[in-house]
């Protein structure tokens, strides 16, 4: 589908790769490319990316997600790594930090579903805010696992939701874009009467 003759409204995502070594090109980052991959699937809408790569450094975390939640204007920034529990892992810290609300169930969601693979799962401290009209979420650095946390397990029994599910209700709560998900990679859930059909 063209973007011309798509129905959808364009969303606008931010992505966050933190890493020391992918910044200071160490090793290829991994981060950004699986979350356009994913999202450019899951989503009908027609995405602007604003993308960083960026060091593990507090300060510079919540400056980067300040930068493009009020200035670039996304309606969605994901980050990418740094949220376990070794001194230099601090996008949880950065993150709160910046955010207005806290949104505790899209770390435990996650958490939840990593720990059908891993006992370590107990270690990730990934975190989710809302900052003035976007949504904030931290998520895993490997990109095996960022499909996982976003799509969940569908094949598992019971089958697990992932988290981004929620995501495109609660934009729709914070005042963002309506966002439309193809079904065959993530059904998204809204309430009945928050359901809207687009034609094209």
């Amino acid at each position: 589908m063209t973007e011309a003759a798509n129905p959808y409204p364009p969303v606008t995502i931010g992505l966050v790769s933190i890493s020391d070594r992918a910044s200071s090109g160490v090793y290829e980052d991994k981060g950004i490319p699986a979350l356009q991959d994913w999202l450019s699937r899951a989503l009908k809408n027609p995405i602007g990316w604003q993308t960083r790569l960026i060091p593990d450094e507090q300060a510079g975390i919540s400056a980067a997600l300040c930068e493009l939640v009020d200035q670039a204007h996304c309606d969605l920034v994901l980050t990418t790594g740094g949220t376990g529990p070794a001194p230099r892992d601090v996008t949880p810290e950065a993150t709160l930090a910046v955010g207005h609300k806290e949104m505790p169930g899209f770390g435990e969601q996650m958490r939840q579903i990593s720990l059908r693979f891993v006992p370590t799962a107990i270690l990730s401290r990934q975190v989710a805010v809302i900052r003035g009209q976007a949504l904030i979420i931290n998520l895993p650095g490997q990109p095996k696992s960022i499909a996982e946390t976003l799509q969940g397990l569908p094949q598992a029994t019971p089958p697990v939701p992932g988290i981004f599910a929620a995501v495109p209700y609660c934009i729709d709560l914070i005042g963002g874009p309506y966002l439309e998900c193809d079904p065959a990679l993530c059904q998204a859930f809204r309430p009945k009467a928050a359901i809207r059909s687009f034609s094209g």
